[in-house]
């Protein structure tokens, strides 16, 4: 699929100094596009933020000491604002928190090796967002209520659980083992339901893992700028396959983490 890239607004040129000894290369996200510049926004530890180019392939970037960034709120804040403010003008491949580079040498490295994977993939997903679309059980009790609406399970059940048996270890386990089974097989169908209702729309979607038990499905969904109505309007219509025993709510929209799946050479 080709896309049209908006590139990134004019900006004062700048090519980077050198980082010193001490100082490393914190890396948040690509873009498509060989200018450098500055930007004007706050990093994760109040440096510069500013691109490094190599091709037609630019990393947004700022200096960090140490070899390692520890995961605090405030840092991790910092990262997804500037995320946002990335996806305000382009659509960029985010990085993963905590990605730091040994220098700008060792950057125009890493897109000069990977360029041709890096530059598909923003290709890829230009003028687009990803969503988050989950729907999960709204029930009180999340076995009982498979209790009810399997039979076998229900059967399992009374015959091994019931009032006039002693259960026994191997009892609970057999019985927890048929609810683990029907819970994957219900999620797995209602999850490839509601994909195949969001590609025949042209929506592509990918499965995350559940969070808990009564979630259903986690899906990401690619979704172009400019395609949001249609977006909603398929997530109603999908919305309308569950009864009340279902709650749905989608979310973002956020850069396209879970559409990079790129294996960088370093």
């Amino acid at each position: 699929m080709s896309t049209s890239y908006a590139p990134i607004a004019k900006a004062e040129k700048h090519v980077p100094v050198q980082a010193s000894a001490h100082e490393r290369i914190y890396l948040y996200a690509i873009v498509l596009g060989g200018e450098e510049r500055m930007y004007g926004w706050p990093s994760i530890d109040a440096r510069p933020v500013y691109s490094i180019a190599h091709g037609g392939l630019s990393a947004i970037v700022s200096e960090v000491r140490g070899e390692k960034v520890r995961p605090e709120r405030a840092r991790l804040a910092a990262h997804h604002e500037l995320l946002k403010k990335l996806m305000a003008e382009s659509t960029p491949l985010p990085m993963a928190f905590g990605i730091v580079a040994d220098g700008p040498a060792a950057v125009r490295k890493l897109l000069a090796r990977n360029q041709q994977a890096l530059t598909e993939r923003l290709r890829h997903v230009a003028g687009k967002v990803e969503m988050g679309l989950r729907v999960r059980w709204d029930v009180a009790n999340i076995f009982e209520y498979f209790v009810q609406t399997h039979r076998e399970l229900r059967l399992a059940r009374d015959r091994l659980l019931g009032l006039n048996s002693r259960p026994t270890q191997e009892h609970k386990i057999e019985v927890g083992s048929m609810f683990d089974q029907l819970l994957k097989e219900d999620r797995e169908s209602y999850t490839d339901q509601t994909a195949e209702a969001l590609s025949g729309q042209g929506f592509e979607s990918k499965p995350l893992k559940c969070r808990n038990e009564c979630e259903v499905m986690n899906l990401a969904c690619l979704v172009r700028r400019e395609d949001m109505p249609g977006f909603e309007a398929a997530v109603f219509e999908i919305a309308k396959q569950f009864d009340n025993s279902f709650a749905l709510d989608y979310n973002g929209p956020w850069a396209p983490h879970n559409f990079v799946n790129v294996e960088l050479e370093l």
